[in-house]
């Protein structure tokens, strides 16, 4: 074995067990294994920059059928792997500040035994590493540390386990060369105290602090360079979807079927001829998935059964959505409550349009009134656009905007054809009531002096200051005066008690029907998250919001106040292309918008 590389070791060990099947075997293999890297520095100096490789090299790991077995990596651990190697690597080159994985799954994908082998040989082959698992439970932090730490060290060749001592704090302390890996419960006062150079969050979504809670405990435990993973299944709207959508960490998502074990052989060809009859039969929620994984994923009739039979067994079906997810978005939806459908929204999603252009507006402003709009090119900006205004034509728009108030965070505004519903444009920003409201009047004037309709509840600035501007197009609803009982008409649209239900449910009938007029993924992604809350109303989760709802159901509604012309319009040309850059960003000046 002399001068081999670890991949060549790694090879001839996965070729004896293909061929011998026999752990006996397997052990007196793995001692020579441990004798080479004794006796190699250069193979012991590749193991310790490549973690990974001492794991397939001479770890076992117990099976689902509970066989002791060489640990081989499958898909989803293999490019875990190389996700967190090329993390490293940017981190040491600098091009990310910090080492932050997320890891959405479904069960049994083999997370946490190989996040646990990984830090257990990380403890081995390095002087001062500091690990550090927490568990969403108890039982759970013991089955790690003796299922997938204690046990798998016990199978090592003894030339390769340091000077040691087990505790009853869970912990692999070796002391020889100052280095330990521990396991705890996730509580609000846990690690005090530590220092921490690799730390692991198992099934964080199920913890019962939180993992705000969690993370203000350790302080300051984390290195500067710590590698931290975060791994579970996901737990409705939390803190770990917080996380996922943050923008902040990698994150990292497995459907079931890329583990090759997920699927179920057929007894006959009879049988599968039946199961894909069946699957066209009905038009049931589990037909129509399992349509849509054969005709978009492209599975095998065996995957497919599989996740019937699953399915089958759950009394609570929706679990399946949680336990076996086929999208990032599914897998954060809190079970029964989703009001809209979801299955429409999830099929949408694989086909929707990237936008013609992401940026927002510039213009000049005299206090008075504002001209010479130009567009601004940002891929960081706050508008999307997927269709420009036609060119002559009979189409006319409508935008629908909700205010930030009331738990909200986001001014929204959503651009419609007015005649098909067709989304064209996207607004969505943080920012104050006076820069919202101008970023509305350049977005209708660019569409044609579209009709504004923005929510009137929480902040009327915007459409006062619409008015102010001389903006000609804004939906008006009619309000009963209680003093003199007249009927009086006023700019914004009012959600009540009896309208806010009307929209939504009109938007419920749009997402099922039409959901292909709707073309922006954060919108669709927002909608899979409405709920109605225990009262019935329909809601955003705690925590999360509603603001494209809200803006999206409210342009629907003023469309039945556009006024079609029937003879086409001619504008001015779109767009004069400016490419020169200015500050992180290009200028297309396009369509020079006249403000008499």
């Amino acid at each position: 074995m002399s001068s081999a590389t670890a991949d060549f070791l790694i090879e001839k060990r996965r070729e004896k067990w293909e061929e011998k099947h026999c752990i006996d075997f397997d052990r007196k293999l793995r001692a020579a294994i441990g004798n080479e890297l004794m006796k190699s520095r250069e193979l012991l100096d590749e193991v310790r920059a490549n973690p990974e490789k001492l794991i397939e090299l001479v770890f076992v790991v117990v099976d689902k059928n509970q066989r002791t077995m060489p640990f081989f990596f499958n898909d989803v651990q293999r490019d875990f792997i190389n996700t967190l190697n090329q993390a490293k690597k940017d981190f040491e080159e600098g091009r990310i500040t910090d080492i932050s994985l997320l890891v959405l799954k479904g069960r049994q994908q083999g997370f946490t035994t190989l996040v646990t082998a990984y830090q257990l040989s990380c403890s081995i082959l390095n002087r001062n590493f500091q690990g550090y698992t927490l568990a969403d439970k108890s039982d759970n932090a013991e089955a790690i540390f003796q299922n997938k730490a204690k046990f798998p060290y016990g199978q090592l060749p003894e030339v390769l386990k340091p000077t040691e001592k087990f505790n009853n704090r869970k912990q692999l302390l070796f002391e020889r060369i100052n280095s330990s890996w521990a396991v705890d419960t996730a509580t609000k006062d846990v690690g005090r105290s530590r220092t921490v150079n690799f730390f692991h969050g198992s099934e964080c979504a199920f913890w019962k602090d939180g993992i705000s809670s969690i993370q203000a405990a350790l302080g300051e435990a984390f290195t500067r360079n710590c590698i931290k993973i975060y791994e579970s299944t996901a737990n409705g709207y939390n803190d770990y979807q917080k996380m996922w959508d943050s923008g902040v960490h990698i994150n990292c998502f497995y459907e079931w079927w890329r583990t090759k074990e997920y699927r179920i052989e057929f007894y006959s060809e009879e049988e599968k001829a039946d199961f894909l009859a069946f699957i066209t039969s009905k038009d049931s929620w589990i037909n129509r998935r399992l349509k849509w994984l054969a005709d978009e994923k492209k599975l095998e009739p065996e995957q497919l059964y599989w996740y019937y039979k699953k399915y089958e067994k759950y009394l609570d079906k929706d679990l399946i959505k949680q336990e076996y997810p086929c999208t990032p978005s599914e897998a954060f939806l809190l079970s029964g409550k989703n009001i809209f459908d979801t299955e429409t929204i999830l099929v949408r999603l694989e086909h929707v349009p990237e936008p013609m252009k992401t940026g927002y507006f510039i213009y000049d402003y005299d206090g008075l009134k504002i001209s010479n709009i130009r567009w601004v090119n940002d891929k960081n900006g706050y508008i999307k656009i997927f269709n420009v205004p036609n060119q002559p034509v009979f189409t006319e728009y409508c935008i629908g905007g909700d205010t930030a108030g009331d738990g909200s965070d986001f001014f929204t505004g959503h651009v419609l054809d007015a005649r098909s519903g067709n989304q064209v444009a996207v607004l969505k920003q943080q920012f104050d009531a006076d820069q919202y409201t101008k970023q509305m009047y350049c977005l209708g004037k660019y569409y044609k002096d579209a009709l504004i309709g923005i929510e009137a509840n929480f902040d009327t600035f915007p459409i006062m200051e619409l008015q102010r501007l001389g903006y000609p197009k804004q939906y008006i609803r009619e309000v009963l005066d209680t003093y003199t009982g007249k009927t009086e008409k006023r700019f914004g649209f009012k959600t009540t008690t009896l309208t806010r239900p009307a929209i939504l449910s009109r938007l419920v009938e749009i997402v099922r029907e039409h959901c292909d007029t709707i073309n922006d993924r954060d919108t669709l992604e927002e909608l899979l998250t409405i709920i109605r809350n225990d009262k019935g109303k329909i809601e955003a989760p705690e925590g999360g919001h509603d603001d494209q709802m809200m803006g999206l159901a409210i342009a629907h509604q003023i469309r039945e106040q556009v006024i079609f012309n029937e003879e086409p319009i001619i504008v001015s040309p779109h767009f004069n292309f400016s490419t020169e850059p200015e500050s992180g960003a290009y200028y297309d000046y396009g369509e020079k918008i006249v403000v008499i």
